[in-house]
């Protein structure tokens, strides 16, 4: 597979990935100054579509840094540690989404808009602090993968008369 391709489609996947985790963190602040009934109307809308936008971000994001990968691991070569961490925090992401996310998700789901569980607020902070776990991973890994666009080209070139190497 063409390197600039698969470079390209990681750097896009994790960064729209990263930006709705960032739209969704901005809207659950927000929605800390409401009460249960509003919080569970809005999570529930959330629920409708939001966990099929994350999937359809978050997936080809860790497949493509993975392809980025690839081509070190199949040549046995210096694996480049910038697509290699943004790889560990986007499972970092997928780890922290199904351990402690969606369970809650899936709760939330049952949720009666008039009459929201006693702990609906426990709940809600859990599921926000781990958005924020999430999130910030999300915004590094983008950040491993620009850095590495803007400094590393698939084609290593020498520097004229100090025959070293420049990425």
């Amino acid at each position: 597979m063409n390197p600039k391709i698969t470079r390209g489609a990681s750097l896009l996947f994790a960064g729209l990935f990263a930006g709705f985790l960032l739209a969704v963190l901005i809207l659950e602040l927000s929605l800390r100054e409401f009460g249960a009934s509003v919080y569970a109307q809005v999570r529930l809308v959330e629920l409708d579509s939001l966990d099929t936008l994350a999937v359809a971000t978050l997936l080809p994001a860790m497949i493509a840094t993975t392809a980025v990968l690839v081509p070190a691991v199949r040549a046995r070569t210096r694996i480049p540690r910038l697509p290699l961490a943004a790889l560990v925090l986007l499972i970092l992401v997928f780890a922290v989404t199904l351990a402690v996310n969606l369970p809650i998700n899936a709760d939330q789901l049952s949720w009666n808009v008039a009459a929201p569980p006693a702990d609906w607020a426990s709940l809600r902070d859990r599921w926000q602090l781990a958005h924020v776990v999430r999130t910030a991973a999300a915004l590094a890994a983008f950040g491993c993968l620009t850095w590495n666009a803007l400094t590393d080209s698939p084609a290593t070139a020498r520097t004229p008369g100090s025959g070293a190497l420049v990425s």
